[in-house]
């Protein structure tokens, strides 16, 4: 219906509640002949009376008492709509989305978050923890506002913005040979059985790329999906790895080692669509976090 079709049926609403159309036409604010024009004019398009005319007054017969029935719940669904949008248009009040790879969910988001809802607790937000390709899929298909990844290469549709490095650290089994060293040179376990990240993550290729420029292939035994798991496997001896600082360990059963050489990292940023206008609170959220690692 265009606009004027939604002033017919609120003008149909409020002859329906007054039953005249003088009144009628005084609280609309409008001349009493176009009132009448107007409910003429929606008769005609319904092909049916919907008031029995009674000298001044009018009264719903059975089709007006059922189409006013079926009006009154449409406009209050439009004016619930117009409720939710001015409240989503508020930055203040409104949601974001953000996509997150499984192994940001143990420190790095929470912290996050909880930083932003101390300022803006009254602004939704909504999570969604998955692997690269799921979260880059997400934001292309606008599923999400933003995305807090690692480098996202080869899309020339996505901004990517840097906020820091984290560094990643070598964790192995409390009785390891290197378990008492403070920090290690990657080329020392290249006979090590190797706990890796699935293969659908980033991080695996992440760290493959640091054992190549070590000199080698890593032997790897099991894989993991999340840092919990991945320590766990190393807690039961099964195999060292290679993942951020994760303080949920038993330092009795894990011990955790920097790496000397070559420098092990991962860039972490945040993401979003060149040609999307984000949401007044996505943007509010993106910017917030900009400017928290600047």
């Amino acid at each position: 219906m265009d606009e004027m079709e939604w002033q017919q049926l609120e003008y149909f609403r409020i002859v329906a509640k007054t039953e005249h159309f003088r009144k009628a036409a005084e609280l609309l604010n409008i001349s009493q002949p176009a009132l009448s024009r107007s409910i003429t004019k929606l008769e005609e398009e319904l092909g049916i009376c919907l008031f029995d005319r009674i000298g001044r007054s009018v009264k719903l017969n059975q089709f007006g008492r059922v189409f006013l029935k079926r009006v009154e719940n449409g406009l209050n669904e439009i004016s619930y709509g117009v409720e939710e949008i001015n409240h989503l248009k508020n930055p203040y009040t409104g949601m974001v989305s953000i996509a997150f790879l499984q192994t940001f969910g143990i420190s790095i988001l929470p912290e996050i978050i909880r930083n932003f809802n101390e300022q803006y607790p009254l602004v939704e937000i909504q999570l969604y923890q998955n692997n690269i390709f799921s979260s880059v899929g997400q934001l292309l298909n606008r599923e999400v506002d933003l995305c807090l990844i690692t480098d996202v290469i080869g899309h020339p549709e996505i901004t990517w913005h840097l906020l820091f490095d984290e560094e990643l650290f070598l964790y192995v089994p409390a009785n390891h040979r290197l378990a008492e060293r403070t920090s290690v040179d990657l080329s020392e376990i290249g006979e090590d059985n190797f706990i890796a990240f699935k293969k659908e993550l980033g991080m695996r290729e992440v760290i493959k790329n640091f054992c190549k420029e070590a000199g080698f292939s890593p032997l790897i035994k099991f894989e993991g999906e999340d840092v919990p798991t991945m320590a766990g496997l190393v807690s039961a001896g099964l195999g060292i790895t290679i993942i951020p600082a994760f303080h949920g360990i038993n330092s009795d059963k894990v011990k955790q080692i920097s790496i000397s050489k070559p420098y092990c990292h991962r860039e972490i940023g945040l993401a979003w669509l060149k040609e999307n206008t984000l949401s007044p609170s996505g943007d509010l959220f993106r910017n917030y976090v900009i400017e928290r690692y600047r």
